[in-house]
């Protein structure tokens, strides 16, 4: 068994895509109500193979040579999982709640490698 990282991506056009600023603030509390139940439902289905559940991603700084800037990317949250194989691992996000019901684009599933030496 080998640990996945899997990095929830969201963008611009996935978010107006989605309906999600078009909805009334009732009705996205009903949705983000749903998604939250649903995502505890993925939790609750794939809780053997959940090594570290993760979290929503916040602003982000680039720490580089030329000094720290804020930058924006698309990452909007983590989970690490272990599984059999890498389609394995990207098997248990088909269908998930990032996607399905929230505003997100994508999930991107990734071997962690062992550090050499």
């Amino acid at each position: 068994m080998k640990n996945y990282l899997a990095v929830y991506l969201g963008d611009e056009a996935s978010h107006k895509a989605s309906g999600w600023d078009a909805l009334s603030e009732d009705d996205r509390k009903k949705r983000e109500q749903e998604g939250i139940q649903a995502w505890g439902k993925w939790v609750q289905d794939h809780q053997d193979a959940i090594v570290d559940i993760g979290a929503p991603l916040g602003k982000t700084l680039r720490s580089s040579k030329a000094g720290i800037e804020s930058v924006r990317n698309n990452l909007t949250g983590y989970t690490v999982v272990r599984a059999e194989s890498q389609e394995a691992a990207a098997k248990m996000f088909v269908g998930h709640p990032h996607f399905m019901i929230f505003p997100g684009a994508a999930i991107e599933i990734m071997d962690c490698l062992p550090i050499p030496g």
